[in-house]
């Protein structure tokens, strides 16, 4: 499969397939094809795994589109400006995401719900509970809130990072949450209570702007009713 991402802010992943290559997405997620291609709906997994999936912010039915001819075409774009990312996972790689940040995958990739057993980092982290784990091998795309920006941590090296700001990270990094120190910093510092930390070795992937961040800023500029 050959692909190509373009659109600039607001991006589309273009995917060239050969006869018997396949592609999945949530349903609802495909933006145009070509002739040669069919589509098939279900469940990819079963119902407790479509359910999973449901919990980490994606469809329970997911729909493959393989192609029947060689030199096939059909792209998926992003529901929101920002950048989508590629990753071609090897045997034995994983990626955690954000909630939502799945777009589209080769059939050998896997998307499963990620359960964070942290309570705290679950309540107070800006990435909640649950997120996305995405496994096996071949190609996955995500689609980023603003643009992307990669981080290599060293081992035991830690980053601070406001919550809602974590796209993706790699298995092996650490992620939790800190309270901010001081009275006067939580008040006036604007950043809340808590911090989400992440700790290496691993990469991180954040996001210039999350959509949760992007909402807030809209409603408060938004007339109020009395």
């Amino acid at each position: 499969m050959k692909t190509e991402v373009m659109g600039g802010n607001l991006p589309v992943v273009v995917c060239k397939l050969s006869k018997g290559e396949e592609v999945y997405t949530e349903t609802g997620g495909m933006s145009w094809m070509s002739q040669g291609i069919k589509m098939s709906t279900n469940t990819n997994g079963g119902i407790m795994k479509g359910l999973g999936r449901a919990l980490a912010g994606e469809s329970i039915f997911m729909n493959t589109y393989t192609a029947e001819e060689d030199e096939t075409e059909i792209a998926f774009a992003s529901s929101f400006p920002g950048e989508i990312l590629e990753f071609d996972l090897k045997e034995g790689e994983t990626i955690i995401a954000q909630k939502r940040a799945f777009l589209c995958a080769e059939k050998t990739v896997n998307m499963a719900m990620h359960f964070r057993k942290k309570i705290g980092a679950g309540f107070f982290g800006g990435e909640g509970f649950i997120m996305q784990k995405l496994s096996g091998h071949g190609k996955v795309f995500l689609e980023i809130d603003g643009a992307a920006i990669k981080k290599e941590l060293a081992p035991g090296e830690i980053l601070n990072i406001d919550n809602g700001y974590v796209a993706a990270m790699t298995q092996d990094v650490q992620l939790d949450i800190k309270t901010v120190k001081g009275i006067k910093n939580i008040v006036f510092g604007g950043e809340g209570l808590f911090l989400t930390t992440v700790k290496g070795p691993g990469t991180v992937w954040l996001q210039s702007m999350p959509i949760s961040k992007l909402a807030g800023s809209l409603y408060g500029t938004m007339p109020q009713s009395k």
